[in-house]
């Protein structure tokens, strides 16, 4: 059992967990979304259901401002997360990509080299189909 530490809060008082709890994957599949910004890549590993796993993104692992948007950061950010999925002993994988970034590509040859099997690789890139409705014209 955890111990129990208390917190104080203006409403209520809260009890948290001295200790995380660890994620148990019964059936030892698992999905990897990569958001592909401009700035920044956030790679996140979650089970089949959507529950987070582990997350990793550029500037967690160490590097600032101009370097973050390039592919060698996605690829040091996904290769914590493909550590963290041969932790926790998953075999299957699924990969969504959302955005347009530059470390789109980069993160993808990571997962394909690291040995893992790959059930699915899916752009979840959200396209408007006639965007949002413009500004009423200007009046001078």
């Amino acid at each position: 059992m955890t111990k129990l530490i208390k917190t104080k809060s203006s409403r209520r008082r809260w009890y948290r967990s001295l200790h995380k709890s660890t994620n148990i994957i019964e059936n030892k599949k698992g999905a990897i979304h990569i958001q592909a910004s401009f700035n920044n890549t956030i790679i996140t590993l979650t089970d089949i259901c959507g529950k987070v796993i582990y997350w990793s993104s550029a500037g967690t692992c160490g590097l600032k401002s101009a370097r973050r948007k390039t592919p060698l950061a996605a690829k040091i950010a996904t290769e914590n997360i493909i550590r963290a999925v041969k932790n926790k002993g998953l075999q299957r994988i699924e990969v969504m990509i959302k955005g347009t970034g530059n470390g789109r590509n980069a993160a993808i040859q990571v997962i394909r080299k690291s040995g893992l099997f790959l059930s699915i690789i899916r752009d979840v890139t959200p396209i408007p189909h006639n965007g949002c409705r413009p500004p009423k014209k200007r009046r001078l």
